[in-house]
């Protein structure tokens, strides 16, 4: 699969290419994730002239959490180098700089989409879904690749809603060859649960909150982890081989240690050194 059909070099973040449109279209609000409030379109008082981070290697400790477990999956170099054809905001029209706060979420979401259908078609359960995946992926990409003013007025919830048929029918298949009983959680508020060496196997964690768990030592091998809240959820030696729809951001907002086993789609967050 070549990059320009969702290839996951071009789904990585790439911001030497792009305007910093991360830390100027998306809003946020004081809180332990971010030590301000911001609307969306406005640039982030860390943002430097030259769409850099002024505090990029202190943003924990200045408070600002939240933008290191940020991921775009490369949709912001998509939106600044082919949508905008290399326009940023100051050198850009006033209607290019509104489209361009309106549109990046957007594409961000199509990116992400792109994402988990790209690791859909590597899973060799998912071979008889090969067909309707990689046209949905073709789709999706031809969708990233339209023109401002489509892209604003795009409903990305709705295809959001037909991708994930796919890719519910990929789980399934997946996790159909795990021995044992396959829980179903998806959706599950374990916020804090005690979780501590849980066999886990081929269960469906899509969109759970696990958010401060103890999964130490969890065997956690090919379940489904699409959505699934992590943040502070304690993943020291888990196992984790196998799990599909697995991100970096769910991963950067997780502790972790290097004891921890994880599928090849992801890599360990530096701060994983315990």
């Amino acid at each position: 699969m070549d990059d320009r059909t969702g290839g996951r070099s071009e789904l990585r973040a790439d911001c030497a290419r792009c305007f910093g449109l991360c830390c100027v279209a998306l809003p946020f609000s004081r809180s332990a994730d971010f030590a301000v409030d911001k609307p969306a379109g406005r640039p982030c008082v860390n943002l430097l002239d030259d769409h850099r981070c002024g505090i990029h290697d202190r943003l924990r400790e200045r408070g600002f959490a939240g933008c290191t477990v940020y991921d775009c999956f490369g949709a912001g170099q998509k939106v600044a180098q082919i949508t905008f054809g290399g326009r940023d905001r100051r050198t850009g029209t006033a209607r290019d700089a509104r489209l361009m706060s309106e549109v990046f979420p957007v594409v961000r979401q199509l990116h992400e989409l792109l994402w988990y259908l790209t690791e859909a078609l590597d899973l060799p359960a998912a071979r008889p879904l090969g067909p309707a995946l990689r046209a949905a992926l073709e789709s999706t990409e031809r969708l990233t690749l339209g023109t401002p003013a489509e892209l604003a007025a795009l409903d990305v919830a709705a295809h959001r809603a037909q991708v994930n048929e796919l890719l519910l029918r990929t789980s399934e298949l997946a996790r159909a060859g795990v021995r044992g009983r396959k829980r179903d959680r998806r959706g599950a508020d374990l916020m804090g649960a005690r979780l501590k060496g849980a066999d886990l196997r081929g269960a469906s964690l899509r969109g759970a909150y696990l958010i401060a768990a103890d999964l130490t030592g969890a065997d956690l091998r090919h379940t489904d982890l699409i959505g699934a809240d992590l943040r502070d959820a304690d993943l020291t030696d888990a196992d984790l081989t196998g799990a599909f729809f697995l991100t970096q951001p769910q991963l950067n907002a997780a502790r972790g240690s290097t004891g921890t086993r994880l599928p090849g789609t992801v890599r360990r967050p530096d701060r994983w050194t315990a």
